[in-house]
């Protein structure tokens, strides 16, 4: 499993951004009402779940710091695999909520449309949290190479049959 790019995951916090935004113009462009005020719950849920995978993360952390007895490599790699989905789901939810919260500040001079940009802007915060305590948990989860790894590799150019 490869690194999870910073870079990635701005791309898709963009590209969904950009996609809720053109969807609400749609949408109440032709007549749809806009969105109701996001609940203070989805800020609170998105900070648990990260407190619960940096919790997580901060075990495998102390294993390989040799402050740990012992982990199980399976929940080493569940934690690892959960890191990157908090990752793709922060910067998904960044781009849902900040796509909403550009739609609505568009249109600011609708009564309640700022206080449901406040909002929406507060959940675009909670999911920042939660994709960069997955970018930190998925490195605290990043696994050294053996140390004779390097000596058990044939070189690339080196024929395996020379003898």
């Amino acid at each position: 499993m490869t690194a999870t790019r910073l870079r990635t995951l701005l791309l898709v916090a963009a590209a969904a951004t950009a996609v809720t935004w053109w969807l609400m113009q749609m949408t109440v462009g032709r007549g749809a009402s806009t969105p109701p005020e996001v609940p203070w719950l989805v800020v609170a849920v998105e900070l648990v779940i990260a407190g619960v995978v940096l919790a997580l993360g901060w075990a495998v952390r102390q294993y390989q710091q040799g402050r740990r007895p012992s982990l199980s490599p399976l929940r080493a790699a569940r934690t690892a695999v959960l890191a990157k989905a908090s990752c793709y789901t922060g910067a998904l939810l960044v781009g849902w909520y900040g796509g909403q919260a550009l739609s609505l500040l568009t249109d600011a001079d609708v009564p309640g449309n700022p206080g449901r940009a406040g909002a929406a802007g507060l959940a675009v915060l909670g999911a920042a949290v939660l994709a960069a305590v997955g970018l930190v948990v998925e490195h605290f989860c990043r696994v050294p190479p053996p140390d004779g790894d390097a000596e058990r590799r044939p070189e690339p150019d080196a024929d395996p049959t020379a003898g």
